[in-house]
């Protein structure tokens, strides 16, 4: 009887129940595209950091460079030829910095792994290499006139290096580029003259997988060509740590340490208990470094997070108070019909009931409305959005050996593009029935509490 009656008034009043769902239809679908685009950014964000520190790292520990105090002697690169019987000749020299922060004792990487909550700790280092290589030229001497011609012609070249820790390759900067020529090192290469080598450096250079890369007079075989999933990549040359160190003079230190904690929900502990156990560190996490994120990026994100989220809440009160209200005046319309019924014996609870389910089905209506809505929305954002741009640090650059610099800090200087999605998840649909089932059950609880204040005698009485 429940559902042979609630099928003849949904026939009945189709066109009050299409208002009730749509209204309902309208605020879940922007409750769904709000959510999606949310999702579109933090994973655009994502990409921002893992392009700079590489997956699965949550948060490093470096020591910021002191800046040099009276009487200290600044390191400046220094060059120095020898001196040939002709004067002239090729000469080619490379001097490799550590760059970006002071060094720590590579001990600091187990002294961090062994701290609670921590998962994985992996050390790297970061270099600068300066290469000039040029010829000089002797001038000639004319009869009864000074020396003419002769001088020098050198180039100077600047790119990036970055030991990797080869046994621990989960972690680091590497793991945000894809091998996509050769291979990547294995665990035995920890002290073998190989490397691999971003593409586009690469392309730039001339090189390629079995060719030679000669730094500071040592030739490395290239092994693999990385391509950096997003951006740039955060070194031009990846070599075996232990090469790195030898090649930069820093044997036994690192730059960085990147860390994985075992709970996502542990970052904020894990990151008190290093700088506590771990003094002289800094401790940086992906939320501290996505509050440092600006462009469009940052813009769009702000405004999904606030003004989006506050317009699908008052959207989606409205539509449940307009359904509640439509609900209502059709109980009231309908006061004739269920003085009938109470008359025949219905009691007030069936009528609630009754009034509830056909209410509770608009909500259902309205939620696949909604649903479909929504994905379209949410697609149509994944199909013709813009690209989205992303600076890291407000777009400051330091550039030079023994400036500052590194991964994070180069990474600043240059725009990320990035395309932004909306993914939908399962939660977000799981959220988006049930707020059609709240919304039915709002409108259906406040439409049967008016239907069973009706008395018989008093509902007989009115013409509908």
């Amino acid at each position: 009887m429940f559902f042979t009656y609630l099928r003849r008034e949904l026939r009945r009043r189709r066109k009050a129940a299409f208002v009730v769902a749509s209204g309902l239809a309208l605020g879940i679908a922007l409750v769904i595209v709000v959510n999606s685009v949310t999702a579109g950014m933090n994973r655009a964000q994502g990409k921002v950091l893992e392009s700079l520190y590489g997956l699965g790292t949550d948060m490093t520990v470096t020591k910021a460079a002191s800046p040099p105090g009276e009487g200290d002697i600044v390191r400046r690169p220094r060059f120095q030829f020898d001196a040939k019987e002709d004067g002239g000749g090729e000469q080619s020299q490379d001097v490799v910095m550590v760059q970006g922060f002071e060094t720590l004792a590579a001990s600091t990487v187990a002294k961090v792994g062994a701290q609670d909550g921590v998962a994985e700790a992996v050390g790297g280092l970061n270099a600068r290499v300066m290469k000039v290589d040029g010829k000089f030229e002797r001038g000639e001497a004319q009869p009864g006139k000074r020396v003419q011609g002769g001088g020098a012609d050198f180039g100077v070249d600047s790119y990036t290096v970055y030991g990797t820790d080869v046994a621990h390759q989960g972690l680091g900067p590497l793991t945000s580029s894809k091998i996509t020529a050769g291979r990547t090192f294995t665990a035995a290469e920890t002290a073998a003259k190989v490397a691999v080598v971003d593409s586009a450096y690469a392309k730039e250079q001339g090189l390629a997988v079995g060719e030679k890369l000669t730094i500071s007079g040592t030739a490395y075989g290239v092994i693999g060509i990385a391509t950096a999933d997003s951006g740039d990549a955060a070194a031009n040359v990846y070599l075996p740590l232990a090469e790195a160190q030898s090649l930069a003079d820093a044997k036994g230190k690192v730059t960085t340490v990147y860390v994985r904690a075992t709970d996502s929900q542990r970052i904020e502990d894990v990151k008190g208990a290093i700088q506590k156990n771990v003094p002289g560190t800094t401790v940086t996490t992906s939320a501290d470094l996505a509050d440092t994120v600006s462009g469009s990026l940052s813009t769009a994100s702000d405004l999904a997070a606030g003004v989006g989220k506050w317009l699908s809440v008052v959207v989606l009160g409205a539509a449940f108070v307009v359904a509640g209200l439509l609900t209502s005046s059709a109980v009231s319309r309908r006061v004739r019909e269920f003085g009938t019924l109470k008359a025949l014996g219905w009691k007030s609870g069936r009528v609630t009931r009754q009034v509830a389910g056909e209410a509770l089905v608009h909500g259902l209506i309205g939620g696949a409305l909604g649903i479909g809505v929504g994905l379209a929305g949410a697609w149509a954002i994944t199909a013709f959005s813009p690209t989205l741009t992303a600076e890291l640090g407000g777009g400051q650059r330091v550039v030079g050996p023994g400036g500052g610099g590194g991964p994070v800090r180069e990474a600043a200087g240059r725009a990320l593009d990035i395309a932004l999605t909306a993914p939908v998840s399962l939660t977000t649909i799981a959220l988006a029935v049930g707020l059609a089932v709240a919304g039915g059950l709002v409108a259906g609880g406040f439409g049967g509490w008016r239907a069973a204040r009706l008395r018989p005698a008093d509902a007989l009485r009115r013409v509908e």
